[in-house]
């Protein structure tokens, strides 16, 4: 009889242990769906690599034993590419698609997988979007497959308003965006914001341009000129941003503007940047070059890998909250990761995040940056420039939090 029991006991633990691994030594794979092609390609190709080179890491300390296999599929930043790119990509097995470039394709995926996973049960796929932030994307359009994993518009601008209410010197505020859902939300929440906290400011331009299509800014540069503003609010980003600093430098309005923005870390922006922009530009984002932690030696190694910046370190925040679900689920099942995530707190390279269940937005600190001369404790050299991206002010996850008004529709149980 003992030996008996010593035997069920034994194959208790052995069954236990391998419930504990179900997943360990599947290969789960994960569509990365944007663009490698046009204006925004150098954003892609900074952000595939970025990819490739998480999951390489990850593959080889990840608690779950899974490993990570990245699909890259060009969309082209075009909603009805993104749509083609999401059913090339469920031909390949994939049940996980990631995407961050253009709130257009986000709304695509959102779209199409409310359908695909309403019609086809077992063959479910998750979402995460690790960088598109229109608000309305976890608000009115939320959907219980899609996570994000970046801070939206409206959080970035409270905390870069926050900020900006303390700056005596911001009178006058000229508006710049991409003609685009997140371009016109960050105008939008800008004007709604400053009219709260400094109402004595005054809006003395604005203007939209079309996504991706403009080479020449000088014009929108003589513009602010004209306007008289001392301070530019802009949440361009890749090819648009760097394009616009350029010819913000070339023509001497750093001398005398400061530019607010979302993206001046991202590709081409630094460069763009130089030494004619120190103490001019400003960044809001959960993140920064110097961030020390589990990041720093991976935005190193990076560096020494491509010769280039590691980016959109949200990325890291996909990997980990996938590798602490199926941990948690003991799956790699759709369904049970999803449920899984909703609520999940995990310990990331900024702080605790959460990711929200009323609407799967992560909440997550924020840092306002400024561009200055690297050294000291910020030693991070952009893009080879001699500058870096250094923080002035942090703020906790319920300053830049924003209410949401989403409705979740949650699949039935079982």
């Amino acid at each position: 009889m003992k030996t008996a029991a010593r035997t069920l006991a034994a194959c208790t633990l052995l069954l236990g242990a391998s419930a504990s691994f179900a997943q360990k030594g599947e290969t789960v794979k994960i569509a990365w769906i944007d663009p490698l092609s046009g204006l925004m390609a150098a954003v892609g190709t900074n952000q595939l690599k970025t990819f490739q080179l998480l999951a390489e890491e990850f593959n080889r300390k990840n608690l779950s034993g899974v490993k990570f296999e990245i699909i890259p599929i060009d969309n082209k930043l075009s909603p009805q590419e993104t749509t083609s790119a999401l059913r090339s990509a469920m031909d390949q097995g994939v049940r996980f698609v990631v995407q961050g470039n253009g709130s257009g394709a986000a709304l695509a995926i959102i779209d199409a997988l409310e359908k695909h996973n309403a019609r086809n049960p077992g063959k479910e796929l998750v979402y995460l979007n690790y960088a598109a932030v229109d608000p309305d994307l976890t608000n009115s359009k939320c959907s219980y497959w899609h996570f994000r994993l970046d801070a939206d518009t409206s959080m970035k601008m409270e905390a870069l308003t926050t900020f900006m209410k303390e700056q005596a010197d911001i009178k006058k505020v000229y508006l710049l965006n991409q003609n685009y859902a997140h371009g016109v939300q960050v105008a939008k929440y800008a004007k709604e914001n400053l009219k709260v906290k400094r109402p004595d400011i005054e809006i003395v331009g604005e203007d939209l341009h079309p996504l991706a299509q403009v080479r020449d800014f000088a014009p929108y540069i003589a513009k602010i000129k004209q306007s008289g503003a001392d301070t530019v609010i802009t949440g361009n980003w890749g090819s648009d941003l760097a394009l616009l600093i350029k010819s913000a430098n070339d023509a001497g309005l750093l001398n005398s503007v400061k530019f607010y923005t979302y993206y001046a870390f991202g590709s081409g922006a630094p460069t763009a940047m130089g030494a004619g922009a120190a103490g001019k530009v400003y960044v809001v984002g959960y993140g920064h070059y110097n961030m020390g932690g589990v990041i720093q030696p991976l935005q190193a190694e990076y560096k020494k890998k491509f010769n280039d910046d590691m980016t959109q370190t949200s990325i890291y925040h996909a990997f980990a909250l996938l590798d602490n679900a199926f941990v948690k689920t003991r799956s790699t099942e759709p369904v049970k990761v999803a449920a899984a995530l909703e609520g999940m707190k995990i310990k990331s390279f900024n702080g605790e995040v959460e990711m929200r269940k009323a609407d799967h937005q992560l909440q997550q600190g924020l840092f306002i940056t400024q561009w200055q001369k690297a050294g000291g404790k910020y030693p991070y050299d952009a893009e080879n420039t001699g500058y870096t991206m250094a923080p002035v002010k942090y703020y906790e996850p319920y300053i830049a939090s924003t209410p949401t008004s989403c409705q979740m529709k949650r699949p039935a149980a079982g």
